[in-house]
């Protein structure tokens, strides 16, 4: 499950790069790295909640 979550945000931040998402607070090649920190936040919730089941 980590590692989809991985490869499809680490997609989003390409496709971004290329093409903004013109989503809210996406509108600028810049704004990536809001995307790597929903990746992490997503990432590390998925962990707490697979390591705790």
């Amino acid at each position: 499950m980590t590692k989809v979550i991985a490869v499809l945000l680490l997609l989003a931040m390409v496709v971004h790069i290329i093409k903004p998402l013109n989503l809210p607070g996406l509108r600028r090649r810049a704004d990536f790295w809001k995307i790597a920190i929903f990746a992490f936040a997503i990432w590390t919730i998925a962990l707490v909640i697979n390591e705790s089941f």
